[in-house]
């Protein structure tokens, strides 16, 4: 789609409009990445004018940006691509007066669709718009996730996308997937000759991913209820990280190489079934405890939330890779809400050296951390200076914001929408990996119900439930402090 385009985002007055795609358009607008005509047209319920837009839009967007990207001249100028229209999604008669809004017709300027609304809207709204015959062979589709509640849902998900988009124009979005670090994962294990001859069982331990937040359900309780870190965390973000870590290099960097190899990873999962589930998984849930010295409540007593409910909001997973390079090697997920500090990070452990002719020396590790901040470190083991052979751990420290000084951070909308502009599915989901992590992820949730396994208290401002600890140290391992 180089031609122009306008974007359509549906639910444009919710919180991932606002705090997210918004700013992300934004500094794309400023550095010039927008074609000039291009429009962007916010559809949600709310009563209002273009004008009360355009004002809710900037003072969000100032919250958002930093004050010394935020310039007025430059959000006046990006605030004429803004209109609105308030509309009712799920109705749809309401999607005749939206083709009349457009112009419609044959769609022949080009459409992006972001559906940033409830995942049980995604059907009603791609159906209406074929109806509508707004969905033409020049549109596309942006899906947020987490696309479905189970396999059977996300397969009718799907099924409805695709009578009305073809699979090319879908693009389903996985934000985790746009953070620069994540992309220098794979230029870390596919463009350095150092890391392959060992990037597999014979000489890695044990590999951890953690994506742990400080914060509770915030605004969103009604759907993270019913839906849980599982569904909400785990199902998508930590095993897409997973796929980059133990996917074989694609035979080239495109969309469908890329996305044959990951897809290879998550059938090769060894299934969590029956009893399994009690020996490999743990289910939390925060209580009251403190945060940064300030006393929060229990999940239970969190606004929208039922106060006898059972959902989790920490899980920690045993996963094993069954393939050639990765048997025996156990990947251990962990997220977790209300934990003592926010981290999002890969842990890849190496084994020992085969002899310890040295004292207190330890195996070597390879931390990629997303968040707070994102670097990659790995640690060594060197002499201390003076006298003797003492060892000490040391590292090798890559800090992208001191490689690269000069550079803005790239937020991860920006990169994926400007991918979804350009047409670049690289960084995105295709169907049948949705369905393959379903696929693996529906027998665990099964087996909580099975076995009535009720997640286990931890205080908020821990590391989560000590079963989870456990999970680890019974086999001699500890989560990286």
């Amino acid at each position: 789609m180089n031609t122009p385009c306008d974007m359509l985002v549906f639910g444009g007055t919710g919180d991932l409009a606002l705090h997210k795609l918004l700013p992300a358009l934004y500094h794309l607008h400023r550095d010039g990445r927008l074609a000039a005509d291009m429009r962007i047209l916010a559809v949600a319920r709310n009563v209002l004018s273009r004008g009360d837009y355009q004002a809710l839009a900037e003072r969000r967007c100032r919250a958002q940006v930093a004050r010394s990207d935020f310039d007025n001249a430059t959000w006046a100028s990006f605030a004429e691509r803004l209109d609105y229209l308030a509309m009712d999604a799920s109705q749809s008669a309401e999607f005749g007066r939206l083709g009349k809004f457009l112009g419609a017709g044959s769609c022949q300027r080009g459409r992006i669709y972001y559906l940033a609304t409830a995942p049980d809207l995604f059907e009603s709204i791609a159906e209406n718009l074929a109806i509508a015959r707004l969905a033409g062979e020049h549109t596309r589709i942006v899906l947020e996730k987490p696309i479905g509640h189970s396999l059977e849902s996300a397969r009718e998900i799907n099924a409805a996308i695709g009578a009305a988009f073809s699979e090319a124009q879908v693009f389903r979005i996985d934000h985790y997937l746009g953070k620069e670090t994540v992309q220098n994962l794979m230029a870390l294990r596919f463009a350095n000759a150092l890391f392959e001859p060992i990037w597999r069982a014979g000489h890695i331990d044990h590999v951890q991913i953690s994506v742990n937040e400080t914060l509770g359900v915030e605004n969103r309780g009604a759907y993270y209820d019913h839906a849980g870190a599982m569904r909400d965390m785990l199902q998508n973000h930590l095993l897409q990280l997973l796929c980059l870590v133990a996917m074989e290099a694609p035979v080239r960097f495109d969309a469908e190489a890329v996305r044959n190899e990951k897809v290879k990873i998550l059938e090769a999962l060894k299934p969590i079934s029956g009893l399994d589930v009690q020996d490999k998984t743990v289910r939390g849930q925060y209580a009251a405890g403190k945060i940064g010295g300030q006393e929060v409540p229990a999940y239970y007593f969190e606004k929208q939330v039922d106060n006898d409910s059972d959902t989790e909001t920490f899980v920690a997973i045993q996963a094993e890779v069954d393939n050639w390079r990765w048997a025996g090697v156990p990947f251990y997920l962990r997220t977790g809400k209300r934990m003592a500090r926010k981290c999002s990070e890969i842990v890849i452990q190496f084994k020992p050296v085969p002899h310890r002719l040295f004292e207190a020396s330890q195996a070597n590790r390879l931390v990629i951390r997303l968040q707070p901040e994102e670097r990659i470190s790995l640690q060594l083991m060197g002499k201390s200076p003076g006298k003797g052979m003492r060892l000490t751990p040391m590292e090798l420290d890559l800090n992208l914001a001191r490689v690269f000084p000069q550079k803005r951070r790239w937020d991860a909308y920006e990169r994926l929408l400007l991918d979804v502009i350009e047409g670049d599915s690289t960084l995105f989901m295709r169907r049948d990996e949705v369905e393959a992590a379903w696929a693996w992820v529906d027998p665990i949730l099964e087996g909580w119900l099975e076995y009535y396994q009720s997640p286990r208290p931890y205080p908020a401002g821990s590391d989560g439930p000590e079963q989870a600890q456990s999970l680890l140290e019974l086999q001699g391992r500890t989560w990286q402090d």
